[in-house]
């Protein structure tokens, strides 16, 4: 039923004429038989003669009447209306087209539909290839229903979107949705999904609003995608960067202990994309540099893991042909197909620290200062009524619990918080080197001086609730070039 197939183009009075030469027919076809009974019945028993001119002639119109009976067979000619629709075998055969074209117009429309119409059946004679294909009766039933067209209809992944008379017209709303992926260097293009456009019968009312289409397929849904922490990063500082609560961020990662992050920690964050999303390739050249191969040269008077940069060399380039895969934008997967150098790289030289580091120099990691609860994190939270951020970690421990140093240091303080630092109470700090330091205050009691070096686990203070404090805790900070930053993302 794909295309709409044309009536017999019989008129009233031609069709009653042929009917009338059918019947004329059906009559000779009748008296034969009855000649046919009689050349019988003269033939038979007492065998009586039949003169030869009789005989020929019977025989001549039983001839005829056979030919007449294999040429034409029996069917019955279909009027809805006063207009001949064709003819069928049987008048069931276009009841049950009526039946389907009834069923599937009230799915159409979505109530009982029933077509009317003055049926009417007459008897004749034709020959078989003039039975009328059902299609054709079904596509002319269609096209008498007002409230149904023919349309084509655009389905992504089973699901309506639109429809139009003119499929141009819903290829143009495709190619418009992938315009904005495509770029000059696009070599391909390709929606992810199932995009289906079918020829069908809808309502006619059905949506055929390019702009509603458009916008349904660009509309974006929820869904997700993984983060991986970075040094410095929070629960809480996640969830707003990808515009989420932490309730929100929390429901996504369950079983995350949202204080307990830690670098390279991967974590689902939601992500929104495109209803209908598109899949590109970009063929592109571009040039990059390349990097300086490292000779290291060993120097005495730098301590082990100490490094320097002696000669910096200057970085190679290279032009490189690529493809580049995409999905709706968002580089996924990069093929490199070609490379060219165009300027070698010349050598970076570093020196190499060989000298026995001191007990007391920095390692570069990072351990809890003491074990206990976490009673505040890094972060915005509210206390003695107020709503602030908090630049540490605040560890409960029993009083006089030991705490040690996070890292190897040099101690830059060892007292009674003044100045901005009057909260802390007693405390300590210690600075790595590279612009880290680090924090532990409210102690009961200190153990080391301004000016001593400590090693990485060395005994420093003990727990207590000195300054502004509600209980026994360790209030322990790092800062990284004056600036705080979780602690968690540092510990080990």
């Amino acid at each position: 039923m794909e295309s709409i197939l044309h009536l017999p183009r019989w008129d009233g009075a031609g069709m009653r004429a042929k009917l009338g030469q059918f019947q004329q027919r059906l009559q000779l076809q009748q008296r034969l038989e009855l000649m046919q009974h009689r050349l019988d019945a003269a033939t038979a028993g007492e065998q009586r003669l039949i003169s030869p001119l009789n005989f020929f002639a019977a025989a001549a119109v039983i001839g005829v009447a056979a030919i007449v009976a294999t040429v034409y067979t029996p069917a019955y000619v279909v009027e809805m209306d006063g207009i001949v629709l064709g003819t069928v075998s049987d008048p069931q055969v276009f009841e049950q087209a009526v039946d389907r074209v009834e069923a599937r117009a009230s799915e159409i429309l979505g109530y009982e539909y029933t077509m009317e119409g003055d049926l009417n059946y007459e008897f004749a004679l034709t020959e078989p290839e003039n039975i009328t294909p059902t299609a054709q009766f079904e596509t002319y039933l269609f096209d008498q229903i007002g409230e149904v067209m023919k349309n084509y209809v655009l389905t992504v992944d089973g699901q309506f979107i639109g429809a139009a008379q003119d499929r141009a017209v819903l290829d143009g709303v495709l190619e418009q949705v992938k315009a904005a992926y495509v770029t000059e260097n696009t070599v391909s293009s390709e929606f992810v999904g199932t995009v289906s456009i079918s020829h069908e019968y809808t309502a006619s009312d059905v949506n055929q609003d390019t702009t509603a289409m458009f916008t349904a397929l660009t509309a974006n849904t929820n869904g997700q995608t993984v983060y991986e922490v970075q040094k410095g990063d929070t629960f809480m500082q996640i969830a707003m960067d990808n515009g989420m609560t932490v309730s929100e961020m929390e429901a996504l990662n369950p079983g995350v202990d949202i204080n307990k992050i830690y670098i390279g920690q991967l974590l689902n964050v939601k992500e929104e994309i495109p209803f209908l999303s598109v899949k590109t390739v970009d063929n592109v050249t571009y040039t990059e540099s390349i990097d300086c191969p490292v000779v290291e040269v060993e120097d005495d008077t730098m301590y082990q893991g100490q490094t320097k940069v002696l000669d910096a060399g200057t970085p190679g380039e290279q032009v490189v042909n690529a493809d580049i895969a995409y999905l709706n934008g968002v580089e996924q997967e990069r093929t490199i197909l070609s490379t060219e150098v165009t300027r070698e790289a010349t050598n970076k030289v570093v020196a190499v620290g060989t000298k026995v580091r001191p007990s007391w120099y920095p390692t570069g990691s990072y351990i809890w200062p003491v074990y206990g609860t976490i009673t505040s994190s890094f972060g915005y939270r509210s206390v003695f009524g107020s709503y602030s951020y908090h630049d540490g970690l605040d560890i409960a421990a029993p009083y006089g619990t030991t705490i040690k140093a996070s890292d190897g240091g040099t101690v830059v303080w060892s007292g009674t918080g003044t100045g901005g630092y009057w909260s802390f109470g007693k405390y300590v700090v210690i600075d790595h080197g590279n612009g880290v330091r680090t924090i532990y205050a409210h102690c009961s009691s200190l153990l080391v001086s301004t000016g001593d070096h400590v090693y990485q686990g060395q005994a420093i203070a003990k727990v207590g609730s000195t300054g502004r404090s509600s209980g026994n805790h360790c209030h322990f900070e790092m800062q990284i070039n004056g600036t705080p930053v979780n602690p968690r993302s540092y510990l080990s």
